[in-house]
């Protein structure tokens, strides 16, 4: 949809924040609301906030105003982990300032490419430990304490620490949490949806993914949701190769949310990963008229964040944890491909 080029809103990193690039606006010049609210004016044009929710909002109403749901609240926040001091630690640790995204695709030769297959394998590993952990009654702030004593175990750093003053190694993201969450006292309840989003720093190298988990007795419109976006990200893989446009990856995804009538986060998007944890490209998950093609040996994340009402983001006061303006819930499914001569290989299957 159409608006002032210098307030496009598709260029924020899924763990960028309130850092926009390359603009360089911070959100709260974007989006004029009261964090935590459920009402949020976008500082877009108005056929952008007030169609999305006539597409999605009112589609998916009923759901909405029939959940049981507690609306999201936030918990407790515990002290930073520390990590040994013999583990490499990225560059941003030390300044606390975000870097954003770096300019440069990440294209590797064989010792690059077989040191992302390695920080991939650790990551998917580490996520899949954390999804066995989620049940009734475990704290978010329980989940990061065991996802980062299993990379620190491994030898790696946890990239979201210290990234632009993050406070904890993974993100959780529940119910109508789009991305971000900061791990807290909050206990998980039967029937919520969580994703948990895991960055690791290996031998120089940053592998990243992450999946949406179900907590107990989770209803069957939260299931296809989940369902949904996660069939999104593996279409989108599907169609990744040598030269294929980059905006394919957004028409995928946004073509088949539309079966459904969820809404597609456009706000967040995925990016280059390997030697730095965001670069080039910028992918976006929605239709886009953005150029540029994939490249032979190249490392680029697709993590599409899905709504079942309305894709407008509220940002929480602490800067980072990111709602949905209607407290509808939000899915996220993420990899990190590689770019070979025979299409994408992903490098974080567990």
């Amino acid at each position: 949809m159409a608006c002032s080029s210098s307030l496009q809103p598709r260029l924020l990193s899924s763990f960028l924040g309130d850092r926009l690039v390359p603009y360089k606006l911070p959100i709260h010049q974007r989006f004029c609301c009261n964090p935590g609210s459920t009402k949020v004016s976008a500082g877009l044009s108005r056929t952008f906030s007030g169609l999305t929710d006539l597409l999605f909002s009112r589609r998916n109403q009923d759901d909405i105003s029939n959940s049981k749901r507690k609306p999201l609240r936030p918990g407790k926040v515990s002290p930073r982990r520390p990590v040994p001091d013999h583990i490499l630690k990225p560059p941003y640790v030390k300044s606390r300032q975000p870097p954003g995204i770096a300019s440069g695709h990440e294209v590797h030769d064989e010792k690059g490419k077989e040191c992302m297959r390695a920080s991939g394998k650790l990551a998917a590993q580490v996520l899949k430990y954390a999804g066995t952990l989620v049940k009734p009654g475990i704290k978010t702030d329980d989940i990061d304490e065991a996802v980062h004593q299993m990379i620190i175990e491994n030898g790696a750093y946890p990239s979201p620490l210290g990234y632009g003053g993050f406070p904890k190694s993974v993100c959780t993201s529940v119910n109508e949490c789009i991305c971000h969450g900061i791990p807290d006292s909050r206990a998980l309840e039967d029937g919520d949806i969580i994703n948990i989003d895991v960055t690791v720093y290996l031998n120089g190298y940053h592998g990243d993914t992450s999946a949406t988990f179900f907590c107990g007795d989770v209803d069957e419109k939260a299931k296809k949701l989940v369902q949904v976006t996660e069939e999104c990200l593996h279409k989108a893989i599907s169609i990744c190769a040598l030269g294929v446009d980059y905006k394919k990856i957004g028409k995928t995804i946004h073509d088949y949310a539309d079966k459904y009538g969820y809404g597609v986060v456009k706000e967040f998007v995925g990016h280059g990963v390997g030697r730095v944890f965001h670069a080039d490209p910028v992918i976006l998950h929605h239709r886009n008229n953005d150029g540029g093609r994939m490249l032979l040996n190249q490392t680029f994340t697709i993590e599409p964040m899905l709504t079942m009402g309305s894709s407008n983001p509220v940002m929480w006061d602490d800067n980072w944890t990111v709602v949905t303006a209607d407290g509808s819930l939000s899915a996220q499914f993420e990899h990190t491909i590689l770019i070979t001569e025979n299409g994408a290989e992903i490098l974080t299957l567990c």
